[in-house]
């Protein structure tokens, strides 16, 4: 009989000694992993049986967890492998048969520089109040992002830093701030009913693992308003798209006030890519909005599409479209020209820019 705990303990080990960021496991596959976004089946191991595959999965669940993955057939979870790594985690059913995606997460939170970020992200971490959102495709470093930023303020100010997640990824070690992480689903039912009573909790500081529905937004434009630095992500492509999608989740009789409360609260919005470097690894490329007077006009008249012209002759106030990010990323002969193409959102634009400069 397979002794799929210790098993899963190989395979975990494996991907955190091969650098990966991601495992892979599924019927009718090898189990495998995702280094520098290249999927690489595991070659010394057996393509995987249902009976494996449901042996794997299993091992990751505590006997409560496996009970509601059997009726919801989809759970988020955090996993952690003895002292050596920690996953996010979501297991799941395809085609009648268990599965499963794991994130490593690590465990040291890297600072704005380590990440190779633009350094006037520190500028968030000083801020008082307001609502800052990193955006872009999942798997592109948002949640990592988040965490250089907040964890920035717990090393630099006094401030109660709550948090809110499904599941905790990286868990902060407390410094010179209280940090409260929340998970839903362990620690709280939903996000809803964790923002709900937030306020009731003397925070300072809130972040929002992900904004899911227009009654998360709302909370956290609300907590914005009334003197507390929220920070949250949404899977979207860019700054202007994150606004619209923001406005755009609500009813139009409700879209008036979402408006305001946003051109009031919105500090700024990063969109990051996580590139393939030359040599190996990923660097970021980022698009940067900062809101001035400008982007809040904008954003009440709702000329929501000429925000991006806004981002690009913006350079001087530290704004950066993802274009740009990415020519200075070719420019130092970080990434390919094809992997800046694939990574535009306006490739002709790319090109142009690449000539000019």
């Amino acid at each position: 009989m397979t002794d799929y705990k210790a098993k899963l303990n190989e395979l975990l080990l494996t991907t955190v000694r091969q650098n990966a960021s991601d495992l892979h496991i599924a019927v009718g596959r090898r189990p495998t992993i995702r280094i520098d976004s290249t999927l690489i089946p595991l070659a010394k191991e057996a393509i995987l049986t249902k009976e494996d595959a449901e042996g794997l999965v299993l091992a990751i669940l505590t006997p409560e967890q496996r009970d509601r993955f059997l009726k919801l057939r989809q759970l988020d979870l955090s996993y952690n492998y003895e002292d050596k790594a920690r996953f996010r985690v979501n297991v799941f059913v395809q085609r009648g048969f268990m599965a499963a995606a794991l994130r490593v997460i690590p465990s040291q939170i890297k600072t704005i520089e380590e990440l190779n970020l633009p350094p006037i992200l520190h500028d968030f971490s000083k801020l008082s109040q307001g609502f800052v959102l990193v955006v872009g495709p999942a798997g592109h470093g948002k949640s990592t992002t988040l965490a250089a930023v907040v964890d920035e303020i717990n090393h630099s100010k006094t401030d109660h830093i709550i948090t809110v997640e499904d599941p905790i990824e990286y868990l902060f070690a407390q410094d010179r701030c209280i940090i409260s992480q929340r998970e839903v689903g362990q620690d709280t039912l939903s996000f809803h009913d964790a923002l709900r009573a937030i306020l009731r909790q003397d925070p300072d500081v809130i972040m929002i693992g992900e904004m899911r529905d227009p009654e998360t937004i709302a909370t956290a434009m609300t907590a914005a308003e009334t003197g507390h630095l929220v920070f949250s992500t949404l899977h979207t492509n860019s700054a202007s798209q994150t606004i619209d999608r923001i406005i755009d989740s609500f009813p139009p009789e409700q879209q008036g006030q979402v408006i305001s409360q946003l051109a009031s609260t919105l500090v700024g919005i990063v969109s990051q890519r996580l590139i393939p470097r030359l040599g190996g690894g990923r660097v970021p490329a980022t698009e940067l909005l900062l809101t001035n007077s400008a982007i809040r006009n904008l954003i009440r008249e709702k000329k929501i599409y000429q925000i991006d012209l806004v981002i690009e002759t913006s350079v001087q106030e530290g704004m950066m479209s993802l274009n740009r990010s990415l020519v200075n990323l070719v420019k130092k002969r970080e990434i390919s020209l094809e992997e800046a193409e694939r990574h535009s959102l306006n490739p002709a634009e790319l090109r142009i820019l690449l000539e000019r400069t």
